[in-house]
């Protein structure tokens, strides 16, 4: 543990700032004489407020100055709820639209937005594929973000530069989340995979926020320790700005300059090894064998009132008396004055623009995206395999159920079964949402960096379903088909498969518009199932078209619900050309499948079925399409400025 052996001041602040001052003077010097290059970021009387509710706003950060330097490590300190992660978001351009900021943000002395590749944000959850290996999730990414100017060998040479950059050559083969029974890669190792995969374009600016959350402190130490020699193992001057909790005094040790927050104020900027004496010359000196940043957060804590004698606290003081005294100093010390003057010299460097960095293809971006999203699909049981296995034992009770229906006195018995295919199978689609939630967050976090577009994401994600869906749709289709006996004839099931298989993808289609509005799963499903359980009922099934309310239930629910369309379809296949025998009156009686269709049903006969095909294909596309819209338009915070513009 790192010691604090200074005494308290009480008396005065005529020492407060001048060891502080001292130091950054002498780092600026070196800092002017090396000029490194890379990215230097400013900001000035920087304030945050969060709409609450109407006309009313809470302040979450307060007129903020400070500045980041190449080959520096900033680390952003202070309790929970003090806005660290706000504070981040504002630097890094993310903002939720409620936010409203003031202030100035400037990058190498001037008003502009991220590029792509200039910049990398590691989130505090780790949104990764957990089905993939660690080489395979960097190498897949590596392939996504690097320009088609790299070779594919290239490209695989950065990707396992970056694993060895990280350590984790020795577990490149072991999968992330444990897929299969196997315990997978530890909690700091799956950080630093997402490490590795914002590193692959050598960004200039780094953003990382809790990088250390849920680790242990060995973990925490070497996590940062990486991080932080990221600038000895390349040679690119990074800009490295972590919001961070509460650090061990190992890892306190590694960070170069300190920004302290309480309730949204800046209690200190500075140096991170003058902030001790920046507290003890208030009269709040760290006491012996305490972590500094243990002591710095619980000193400026406002959530609960200090009863540690050892805290060195003036008798009767407040959490809040006690902050207010440290931002006043702060504001008016020699520390506070150094930096507005280091604010403005940065402000004047004269630096080079930023480099516009390009990443592969739109339809590389596709090919890889596809690639990736079938083995995922392929390892994750849940997905698809489970899926099947439901499908086959219905479609088992179903030919168990309805074996062999002959062609006379079966067309309610038909009817039933047909809707029951058309729905049921369809709707065990919604079953997968959970993997479906995971592949939206991966998808999420990776767009907001810029990795890809949502464009590339659907068309991608469309075509590795398809063997799956297809699956679902034949297997199943078949053993139902056959062993129930329908409409006899090759080119009658393959129409019967087609319809299944676009009602599945119809379904999977609508809950990822489902997933993209609601990501929790309880909400998600809930909404997704009430939505198709609607559209069931005004199918035309359980109440006839003529028999449906006019007013919402027929206009317009009936005319947009999935099922018309499958139910027509399916009932078309079967009964046209087919004659049924029916007893009117106890008279045998001949009837045709058409008239069937036209006085039971109330199915237009004049359109062909193959009408109905076309429109539930042209409604997935639609969904598809949907989905792009929908997640383009609700987006909380805009992604990362790319070479093209397929967003």
């Amino acid at each position: 543990m790192m010691s604090c052996f200074l005494k308290p001041d009480h008396h005065g602040s005529s020492r407060r700032g001048q060891i502080v001052s001292l130091e950054m003077e002498e780092r600026t010097e070196i800092a002017v004489a090396e000029e490194e290059e890379g990215i230097w970021l400013t900001w000035e009387d920087l304030s945050v407020t969060v709409s609450n509710g109407k006309d009313k706003s809470k302040p979450i950060l307060q007129g903020l100055t400070g500045y980041a330097k190449p080959g520096q490590l900033l680390a952003i300190m202070g309790p929970s709820g003090c806005g660290k992660s706000t504070f981040l978001d504002a630097l890094a351009g993310r903002l939720c639209a409620k936010a409203k900021q003031t202030g100035d943000i400037l990058i190498n002395g001037h008003k502009k937005a991220l590029a792509y590749g200039t910049s990398a944000y590691l989130t505090q959850d780790d949104s990764i594929l957990t089905t993939l290996t660690v080489g395979e999730a960097v190498h897949y990414s590596a392939q996504l973000q690097l320009p088609d100017s790299m070779t594919k060998s290239e490209k695989k040479e950065r990707a396992d530069f970056s694993i060895r950059e990280m350590g984790l050559q020795d577990v490149i083969n072991t999968r992330i989340g444990g897929c299969g029974g196997s315990k997978g890669i530890s909690g700091g190792q799956k950080r630093r995979v997402s490490m590795c995969i914002e590193i692959l374009t050598r960004p200039s600016l780094l953003f990382l926020d809790e990088p250390t959350s849920g680790l242990d402190s060995a973990a925490s130490y070497y996590v940062m320790s990486r991080i932080a020699s990221l600038n000895e193992k390349d040679g690119v001057q990074r800009t490295i700005i972590a919001a961070i909790h509460q650090p061990s005094s190992e890892v306190f040790q590694l960070f170069h300059d300190l920004c302290l927050l309480s309730s949204g104020q800046a209690v200190y900027f500075g140096p991170a090894s003058a902030a001790n004496e920046f507290f003890a010359s208030n009269g709040f000196p760290c006491p012996t064998l305490r972590n500094p940043s243990d002591h710095f957060v619980k000193t400026i804590n406002n959530d609960f009132e200090m009863e540690d004698p050892e805290q060195g606290l003036s008798e009767g003081l407040t959490t809040e008396e006690t902050v207010n005294i440290l931002v006043k100093s702060y504001e008016s010390s020699a520390i506070s004055h150094q930096v507005q003057t280091e604010v403005v010299k940065i402000r004047s460097r004269n630096s080079g623009a930023m480099e516009l960095k390009r990443h592969a293809s739109f339809l590389k971006q596709c090919i890889i995206l596809t690639r990736r999203s079938f083995v995922n699909m392929y390892r994750d049981v849940g997905y698809y395999w489970l899926r099947l296995l439901v499908h086959g034992g219905l479609a088992i009770t179903l030919g168990t159920i309805f074996y062999n229906i002959g062609s006379s006195e079966s067309v309610q018995i038909r009817g039933s079964l047909l809707m029951f295919v058309a729905t049921f199978l369809s709707f065990i689609t919604i079953c997968g949402f959970s993997s479906l939630v995971v592949d939206m967050k991966v998808f999420e976090r990776e767009r907001l960096n810029g990795h890809y577009g949502v464009a590339a994401y659907t068309i991608g994600h469309t075509f590795s379903c398809i063997p799956f869906l297809l699956l679902m749709s034949l297997i199943p289709g078949a053993i139902v088909y056959y062993l129930t006996g329908l409409h006899q004839g090759g080119q009658h099931f393959l129409y019967f498969a087609s319809v299944l298989f676009i009602s599945v993808m119809l379904v999977e289609s609508f809950m990822m518009i489902v997933a993209s509005m609601l990501p929790n799963f309880l909400m998600g499903m809930i909404a997704g199932a009430g939505v198709l359980g609607v559209m069931m009922l005004n199918g035309g099934f359980y109440r006839l078209p003529s028999e449906l309310p006019r007013f919402l239930w027929r206009y317009p629910c009936y005319y947009i619900s999935i099922h018309r369309y499958a139910y027509h379809g399916l009932f078309k296949n079967e009964f046209e050309g087919l004659t049924f025998s029916i007893s009117e009156e106890g008279r045998p009686r001949i009837i045709s499948g058409e008239e069937m269709l036209r006085n039971s049903w109330q199915i237009d006969v004049e359109n062909s079925k193959w009408i109905d095909l076309l429109i539930l294909v042209g409604m997935a596309i639609l969904y598809r399409s949907l989905f792009i819209v929908i997640v383009k338009s609700i987006e909380k915070v805009k992604p990362i400025v790319a070479a093209f513009n397929f967003k």
